[in-house]
């Protein structure tokens, strides 16, 4: 115990801290953004480098890297850590939407931007897309993707609310995930709500919550942004230590939303699964080569040529790597049936789990117990570029795959410790206990097994 208050008083300063040099954290933000852009737009305006380019002598290799071998990788697993700490501090989209907002037409947010599936569907289309031009492997796919976002992030902030960050709240694609681990950070700001009402104390000037929340009943890690800008606000906001577990296993149908089960279930584990998965599928191949034949026998020959635009489908002729519209169609189809597939077969365990245990609406907690899975397999998937790359520069890398194997076992380890710790709860005989642990480790032994396809069984 005297451990965790020391701890929690260095956090308490931690978080005070941020709060108390803001202006450094604004320019930190700013550094942020100038890195971010001539890493984005410099090699898009660079020829595409040669089979002899190495990452160190290459602008556009290195940004590759960066962006997909470090960047993204790490900024997932720093949600795990911190919880959204990189949203608050470091978001280059963030303070560029912020700042944009200061200077808009500050109009509310109406109700259709409010809806609560604009994330999962952006996060959905954006992975989809990405796979179509090959956004990891090229640096005009990816000023495309991320550029767009950007833009689209300044025109949201210049339209709506003076002063938030009102595309981070409601329309960024990877709010969303980012919602769901930070549910596992050891850290979060803990904010007093009866401390709150009750303090009569000087009170510091009221704080500027970018994402728009309400700080006097925020619950959580999953919304907050971590920014520190209300630390220590009517002595009833501090940043504490707390339990990996705790967020998820105090979940409940009522304080979540529907969209966070869709989007983990069919978004963050099958769709990923399948964008990560389809370039080394058997079953890709197979089903490509069913509809060439299809095609072929009906004199369709057109699907079959590779002359679409880079930015509708990948197009490289120069480096032997265009898509056909038939690529393009075989892409869409196999993300979407592994997204479909899999997120339904997860989704009826689950209830046929929720039904042991005599409540239904135990479908939505017990799904939210497979956010280390999910984030685990986010995390193999990006991390896979990393490898490719570092390979390319003829480091062996021996040790990845037990460390790939380590990862996602722990991660199914953890995420049934999680549906373990929940269904204690309910008071169930052990049949049913039993049966209904039986379920999750099912679930979680087809997402490992899809996971142990691409990494061992078809590798």
């Amino acid at each position: 115990m005297p451990d965790l208050s020391r701890r929690n008083r260095w956090l308490q300063r931690l978080g005070d801290g941020m709060r108390r040099h803001a202006p450094v954290i604004r320019g930190v933000q700013w550094a942020v953004v100038v890195f971010y852009a001539v890493l984005l737009v410099a090699p898009a305006l660079l020829p595409l480098p040669d089979s002899q380019a190495r990452i160190l002598d290459n602008l556009t290799l290195l940004a590759q890297f960066l962006f997909w071998g470090i960047w993204w990788p790490f900024v997932l697993l720093s949600m795990v850590f911190f919880g959204r700490l990189w949203c608050g501090v470091l978001c280059p989209e963030g303070s560029l939407s912020e700042w944009a907002s200061h200077y808009g037409k500050g109009l509310g947010v109406p109700r259709w931007l409010r809806w609560g599936g604009w994330p999962t569907l952006a996060f959905c289309l954006t992975t989809l897309y990405g796979q179509l031009i090959s956004v990891y492997d090229y640096a005009q796919a990816a000023l495309l993707i991320l550029g767009g976002s950007t833009v689209a992030a300044v025109i949201v902030g210049l339209l709506f609310a003076r002063g938030k960050r009102v595309w981070c709240r409601y329309l960024c694609p990877v709010s969303g995930v980012f919602a769901l681990l930070a549910r596992l950070a050891p850290v979060h700001f803990q904010v007093d709500e009866q401390r709150w009402l009750e303090n009569a104390a000087p009170r510091l000037p009221p704080p500027n919550c970018a994402p728009l929340l309400d700080i006097r009943r925020l619950q959580g890690a999953s919304d907050c942004h971590a920014c520190g800008r209300c630390s220590g606000q009517r002595g009833a906001v501090q940043l504490i230590a707390r339990s990996s577990n705790q967020e998820i296993l105090h979940a409940t149908a009522q304080t979540l939303s529907p969209w966070d089960t869709r989007l983990l279930l069919f978004g963050v584990i099958g769709l990923a699964m399948g964008a990560f998965q389809w370039t080394v599928s058997p079953w890709f191949i197979a089903l490509k080569q069913s509809l060439a034949q299809w095609l072929v026998e009906h004199d369709q020959l057109w699907a079959l040529q590779d002359n679409a635009p880079w930015w509708l489908l990948t197009h490289y002729p120069q480096l032997n790597d265009s898509f056909s519209w038939l690529d393009g169609f075989s892409i869409v189809a196999y993300l979407s049936l592994s997204s479909i597939v899999l997120g339904t077969a997860l989704m009826l365990l689950l209830r046929l789990t929720a039904r042991l245990a005599r409540d239904r609406t135990l479908y939505w907690p017990l799904a939210l117990t497979l956010t280390p899975l999910g984030g685990a397999g986010l995390f193999l998937g990006l991390s896979a570029t990393t490898v490719k790359l570092l390979r390319y520069e003829g480091l062996l890398l021996e040790w990845v795959q037990p460390a790939r194997a380590c990862l996602l076992l722990a991660a199914m380890g953890w995420s049934l410790l999680l549906g373990w710790k929940r269904l204690s709860r309910e008071g169930l005989s052990q049949v049913r206990r039993g049966s209904a642990i039986a379920c999750l480790i099912l679930a979680e032994g087809m997402v490992g097994f899809g996971w142990w396809l691409q990494f061992w069984g078809w590798a």
